[in-house]
């Protein structure tokens, strides 16, 4: 397969710890590049891997692996690896997958799955709902997440579920200072998956007239870097714009700041800690009609 037939792709540098005296890659990394690459394709989905398989009731397994080598990767070269799928079986997924170095088509790979019960690892149908995200992804639909927004009745459940995962499991922030009386007046939002699961949310309140504070950003850890905070972030921008909002303002961790001045936001003030973080207080002007 060519490039122009893959959506997705992997990119990587070979280290020296992969390859031989040669400095030509060992065989069998070739198998984990492209493993990788599959792991990275449930990203592209909006599927974190774990939560997706328990929502339906299953897990993946190789059932067959076989690669074919046309040219060696060496050490330092930066590398494609294209993946897609090509088949849905009753019960079998199978992968097609190429990898490149620039335009040179260096090793081609099968991988073929097989849908099972994560118990007994015996066949089961592949479920509908993950057929369907498998089209629709390999016939260039637009981003497989929706965004919507509400108050905390209504979204609360689902993004109280991240924010806990985000802040008080991953970043140990205490819960006391997670909750307060925002959330039953903010304007929520949250960006869910085809399979309906909570994978980003945000909140936006009122910090005076004229200007809204966007807060409690949250993307799942495994899907950062998908767009998904940004698709949240706009939908609150929206909200605050459609209410006559003229600016918003955000408390961005500094780890997080370059995201936001890449989204237009700007720094305002000096750098300050916020429960044991350090945060910088950013703002971006919201365009007039």
């Amino acid at each position: 397969m060519t490039r122009s037939e893959f959506r997705f792709f992997h990119r990587l540098r070979v280290r020296w710890a992969e390859v031989d005296m040669q400095k030509i890659v060992f065989n069998a990394h070739y198998l984990m590049y492209f493993d990788t690459a599959v792991a990275d394709y449930w990203r592209a989905l909006a599927l974190p891997y774990e939560e997706a398989m328990a929502s339906l009731q299953g897990d993946l397994y190789v059932r067959k692996a076989t690669i074919e080598f046309n040219a060696s990767a060496r050490v330092d070269d930066v590398l494609d690896v294209a993946m897609k799928c090509v088949r849905v079986g009753t019960s079998s997924i199978v992968f097609h997958g190429s990898l490149f170095r620039g335009d040179e088509l260096l090793v081609t790979c099968e991988l073929v799955y097989v849908f099972a019960d994560p118990t007994t690892q015996t066949s089961r149908p592949v479920p509908t709902a993950l057929r369907e995200i498998f089209s629709a992804y390999e016939a260039g639909e637009g981003p497989l997440r929706t965004v919507e927004t509400g108050d905390w009745s209504a979204l609360g459940e689902g993004a109280g579920a991240l924010r806990r995962a985000v802040f008080i499991e991953e970043q140990r922030i205490p819960a006391e200072l997670e909750w307060d009386a925002h959330d039953l007046t903010a304007v929520h939002a949250v960006a869910r998956n085809r399979l309906g699961q909570v994978i980003a949310t945000g909140r936006l309140v009122s910090e005076e007239p004229g200007l809204a504070r966007i807060g409690r950003m949250a993307v799942h850890r495994a899907l950062r870097g998908g767009g998904h905070g940004e698709a949240v972030l706009r939908a609150l921008e929206g909200a605050a714009a459609a209410r006559g909002d003229t600016a918003v303002m955000l408390h961005a961790q500094r780890s997080a700041e370059r995201f936001y001045a890449r989204l237009g936001y700007l720094p305002h003030g000096e750098p300050f800690e916020e429960a044991g973080i350090a945060h910088q207080e950013m703002r971006r002007a919201l365009p007039a009609d």
